[in-house]
């Protein structure tokens, strides 16, 4: 029996397309960093696809959790891989996902 909101076709029970993504690196920030916390980045093109844009807050899907990010674009890696900082329980060579967040959730016109 497959649980409630899920399907073979979307097995963790999002509506969006978000086709997977390899990890190809990893940073990690210290304390007094300039730059901290939970950040992606990924080509133009793979963003297109999911339908988010640079600085946008999106989710980050593992097989152990999820993780809210803001996303950066760079065109320099390669088609289907990303960089993550700070992203907990994430590692190299994972298989992740991106998911738009949808802000419209739960409001009525």
């Amino acid at each position: 029996m497959i649980p409630t909101g899920k399907s073979n076709r979307n097995p963790n029970g999002y509506g969006a397309y978000s086709p997977p993504l390899l990890v190809a690196g990893f940073i990690s920030s210290r304390k007094g960093d300039a730059e901290r916390g939970p950040m992606i980045k990924m080509r133009a093109d793979d963003a297109l696809i999911r339908l988010v844009s640079e600085h946008e807050l999106v989710r980050i899907v593992t097989d152990r959790r999820q993780e809210l990010a803001e996303l950066q674009i760079d065109d320099t890696l390669q088609r289907g891989s990303v960089v993550l900082r700070d992203v907990v329980g994430a590692s190299i060579s994972e298989v992740i996902r991106v998911i738009k967040l949808d802000t419209d959730a739960g409001t009525r016109a």
